[in-house]
């Protein structure tokens, strides 16, 4: 994979194709809406998905922090799909929890599906983290150095001739919105008025999660 990065505030992040980041310098990785149990949370609602969902989460957030050997991680809000959402982890997968923990700080920060986030799981619990010109929250406000998630952004572009929908980071420089990480988490295209709200009319660039590499796009090239 070749290493994308995107400059915040002026602090510099590699772009993980998983659609985490990386700040070298504090060793610190960042992830959002993770969603777990959302498999199992339509099931009690009639609708039947596949219930691997939490196992495919966890597996691919095994896989960034074996690559990156974080210090600290900020699970970015959303970690979990409904408020009793961990109650439904298996024993196996609390144990994939604890040992994703081991010999590192662990940052769950509380969203709008998981605001009141469980105790027993290990790490500290907090509503935003702010780590030199940058803050860590679930909801996007606009701020400056401001890196956010809740979105959940995707975008959609046309290259030799066929249309592309990708998972995406949205960024003008001064703040970003993370895509979702969680296996069933969905998108919300970034020309939905809500990102109008955080960025300028088509002043960011969508930082699409290709194959092989993170693709830059001006937001105004997207559709």
């Amino acid at each position: 994979m070749r290493v994308s990065r995107v400059t915040i505030s002026d602090v510099t992040f590699a772009t993980d194709l998983s659609g985490a980041l990386f700040w070298e310098e504090q060793r610190l990785l960042v992830v959002s809406d993770l969603h777990l149990e959302k498999g199992s949370s339509f099931a009690t609602r009639g609708v039947l998905l596949p219930p691997y969902d939490t196992l495919a989460t966890l597996g691919r957030l095994a896989a960034v922090i074996s690559r990156h050997n974080p210090r600290t991680v900020i699970a970015l809000g959303d970690s979990f799909h409904d408020r009793t959402a961990h109650e439904r982890l298996s024993a196996d997968d609390r144990d994939a929890v604890a040992a994703l923990q081991s010999g590192r700080d662990w940052i769950w920060i509380s969203g709008n599906h998981d605001p009141m986030l469980p105790r027993d799981l290990g790490g500290t619990i907090a509503d935003e983290v702010a780590i030199g010109p940058i803050t860590f929250r679930h909801e996007p406000t606009g701020a400056h150095g401001e890196i956010a998630g809740h979105l959940h952004p995707k975008a959609r572009v046309s290259a030799r001739g066929r249309s592309m929908e990708r998972r995406c980071f949205a960024s003008d420089g001064m703040r970003a919105v993370m895509p979702a990480f969680g296996a069933y988490a969905g998108g919300l295209s970034i020309r939905d008025a809500a990102f109008a709200k955080i960025f300028r009319k088509n002043g960011f660039v969508a930082h699409l999660l290709g194959d092989r590499r993170v693709h830059a796009i001006a937001a105004s090239r997207c559709y």
